[in-house]
């Protein structure tokens, strides 16, 4: 049965995440990621996929983005596998559908894999 706690960790995990988002720093959404996770989606017609190094190193490059607005669509969690979709508008300049897998490790939520999404411009 999932508790409570699960749904507030997890909370806590994604905004790890939107707060790196906002600081343009890697080092503070990294703690919500494990060691191992990946990452894919397109950009343009290019298809971005392997380590979140790429999440992480992009990041970092561009810096903060204060502008970010973010809605936590949903979170679904069944024991110590869960996923978790955002919709971020204003990530410099652009709209994107982020859906997590996540896993409880050793007593803690983690972000497994990150599949996105970036919106056309109207």
């Amino acid at each position: 049965m999932t508790e409570m706690n699960d749904y507030e960790a997890i909370s806590g995990i994604i905004q790890q995440y939107l707060d790196g988002a906002v600081s343009g720093k890697s080092a503070d959404m990294s703690p919500a990621f494990h060691a191992d996770a990946t990452m894919f989606g397109y950009e343009g017609f290019d298809l971005l996929a392997g380590s979140i190094q790429g999440l992480f190193e992009w990041v970092d490059e561009m810096g903060p983005a204060p502008e970010v607005a973010s809605r936590v669509t949903n979170i679904d969690v069944s024991e110590t596998v869960a996923t978790v979709r955002i919709e971020i508008d204003q990530w410099h300049g652009d709209r994107y559908t982020d859906l997590f897998t996540l896993l409880k490790v050793d007593g803690q939520w983690k972000f497994m894999n990150k599949v996105f999404h970036i919106h056309a411009k109207a």
